[in-house]
């Protein structure tokens, strides 16, 4: 269960106009336990502190794809086995040549496994005052640059990949450098960059006003080269979303609230958890919780989405339990257990969710990268008696 913990908004004074000691008790109480309480949520997210953002950024138009391809509208993950890994970034180019690409990994961590490393270039159109040329391809060859005092010599790059692609098209062009990123994982300071070089098929240099690709420095920012980086953090779930799962709307579910429209509103999602609605004989269900990231104060950094439905799961666990209640064999025996009263202190079942879904984020880092991140085990996809 989230904890959320809402602002004092009425003002107790003392006589003397003053907050009165209990008012600035209760405040600091209040404070310590809000700042403890997200602490807690953003460890839960693998975060230590919330991402530093300088100002309103513009996520790359493949990242938003991407999270739109995997997540729905609330961020629930459509299919678990569409992404590879649970970690996705982007990375803009530091170099800003046409030809040289430098990326700067150090948000990554070591204890990530690389799983796919891609270099995306947008192709421009040939320079119209460029005369009509016989060649209809070009050979576009990446190579990892390994010792750079060595320049333009055999010995100072590596191969990574090469392909045809038209001279006069246009577009975005993807090369897989897998190996080059995981030799940097390794060792950070092997990272001298990546050089692309442009051939016929005859194996002679390419006018670079026929084929050129977009840089950082000429070029707006949505045709910027980048490297989009696939990881996994081993964070894996071990519990309740096993291989079968499914997106929650396609799992038949215990009476549920529906979510209809937007979002409740502040008040509606604010209310006090101990107290009972009338007529709480109501059996184990699930109900929504809304966790709404502009509230949480995370609304600068996180670009989609807004917030999200965890769900909670509230009802009794009535004798006898049919199948409509979801139990287990154990709950099952637990509440026979405790209707013949054959044990002291058996309680009845409890109504807690036996289906989770992960949620996905699409946020800004501390160096303004943006990362696509899977969460297991952040939804309840269903309730039960256990």
């Amino acid at each position: 269960m989230l904890l959320f913990v809402l602002s004092v908004s009425t003002l107790v004074c003392s006589s003397a106009g003053r907050p009165s000691v209990n008012y600035l008790e209760n405040h600091f109480e209040t404070e310590e336990v809000r700042s403890a309480a997200i602490k807690r949520l953003l460890e839960v997210f693998g975060m230590d502190d919330p991402p530093h953002t300088r100002g309103h950024k513009q996520a790359p138009q493949y990242m938003l794809d991407l999270y739109n391809t995997v997540a729905d509208v609330d961020g629930v993950t459509k299919d678990p086995y569409l992404l590879e890994g649970n970690t996705v970034r982007s990375f803009f180019d530091k170099l800003r040549s046409e030809q040289e690409y430098r990326f700067n990994l150090s948000n990554v961590a070591r204890t990530e496994k690389v799983l796919t490393a891609e270099l995306h270039l947008f192709k421009l159109r040939p320079q119209s005052s460029v005369t009509f040329n016989r060649h209809h391809f070009c050979q576009v060859s990446v190579y990892q640059v390994l010792d750079i005092t060595k320049k333009n010599t055999t010995q100072d790059r590596k191969l990574l990949s090469s392909r045809l692609i038209p001279i006069h098209s246009s577009g975005w062009e993807v090369f897989t450098i897998t190996q080059a990123v995981r030799s940097w994982m390794v060792d950070e300071g092997s990272n001298q960059g990546l050089q692309v070089i442009v051939k016929t098929l005859g194996g002679s240099q390419v006018d670079m006003k026929l084929v050129r690709f977009a840089s950082g420095h000429n070029h707006h920012q949505s045709k910027q080269p980048m490297l989009v980086v696939f990881t996994d953090d081993g964070r894996r779930s071990t519990s309740l979303e096993g291989k079968g799962k499914k997106h929650p709307i396609d799992t038949p579910l215990l009476p549920q609230i529906p979510m209809a429209g937007p979002p409740p509103s502040r008040s509606a999602r604010s209310l006090d958890y101990g107290e009972e609605d009338p007529g709480t004989a109501a059996a184990c269900q699930r109900l929504p919780l809304y966790v709404d990231f502009e509230e949480i104060g995370w609304s600068g950094w996180i670009v989609s989405p807004r917030g999200y439905n965890a769900y909670h799961c509230k009802g009794s666990c009535p004798f006898p339990l049919g199948q409509n209640m979801r139990p287990s064999n154990h709950a099952t025996v637990q509440s026979i257990i405790n209707a013949l009263k054959l044990t002291r202190g058996i309680e009845t079942p409890c109504c807690v969710p036996d289906k989770l879904f992960s949620i996905n984020l699409l946020y800004f880092d501390d160096e303004e990268n943006v990362v696509l991140k899977q969460y297991d085990d952040m939804v309840a996809g269903s309730c039960g008696c256990h």
